[in-house]
């Protein structure tokens, strides 16, 4: 997820309190709605992990000696921007409430 977009609304970065009513107004049911959420936390949280050791890798050395190891301020700076950003669960639920994740229910369109 890039957050340089300005178009998308902002996620807070901690927990809020959420009407569940909210949360099962397209799946008819709340917990096909978390296990959706949670797959969609699950991608996005991988793709926020592997952009992380993507920048981080940049810095990695060949040796690993212990007195080469320094701190890097833009390595620090970088770490430092992921920690900040809301979890994954928090943009994941956001992206549900404002209709951003498409999801079907196989078992649903047999009937």
């Amino acid at each position: 997820m890039n957050n340089n977009n300005n178009n998308k609304p902002t996620v807070s970065g901690t927990t809020v309190t959420r009407d569940l009513r909210q949360l099962d107004i397209e799946t008819e049911n709340i917990y096909e709605s978390l296990v959706v959420i949670s797959k969609r936390a699950n991608q996005i949280g991988a793709n926020l992990k592997e952009e992380l050791h993507g920048k981080l890798a940049e810095f990695a050395s060949s040796n690993d000696n212990l007195e080469e190891v320094f701190e890097n301020r833009e390595q620090i700076e970088i770490s430092k921007h992921y920690e900040r950003m809301p979890k994954a669960s928090l943009i994941a639920i956001d992206e549900f409430i404002h209709g951003k994740v498409y999801h079907r229910n196989p078992s649903k369109e047999q009937k």
